[in-house]
């Protein structure tokens, strides 16, 4: 790749419109699922993933069943992206509010 080139694909991405949220991961072989938050939900799934290729997911309960059950077991879906507007009123507050209400609704445990 060109330096021009790869400047340009730096520039880019630093420029691109980041959507923060709540995500779940779904176990399809137990029914189990898994709600977390994140800052950048287009670069989430590939972080849990790989954590979990590795073996080294924090989350002990959601890694012991990728290791029951394998990738091809498991789904990602974004629950809800949160706005500006919505995370002004502090967003690590209110990206916990919106997690606990995820838990809570749909019985998914907490990443």
């Amino acid at each position: 790749m060109l330096t021009e080139d790869r400047k340009a694909a730096v520039a880019t991405y630093k420029e691109r419109k980041v959507v923060a949220g709540i995500y779940l991961v779904r176990c399809g072989a137990t029914g189990a699922c898994w709600a977390g938050q994140a800052p950048d939900l287009s670069t989430i799934q590939n972080r849990v993933w790989f954590t979990l290729r590795h073996g080294s997911h924090r989350q002990r309960s959601l890694q012991a069943a990728w290791n029951a059950h394998g990738e091809g077991a498991f789904s990602f879906e974004e629950i809800e992206r949160l706005d500006e507007k919505a995370l002004e009123a502090g967003r690590e507050r209110v990206m916990k509010a919106r997690l606990a209400h995820w838990c809570a609704e749909l019985g998914a445990e907490g990443v």
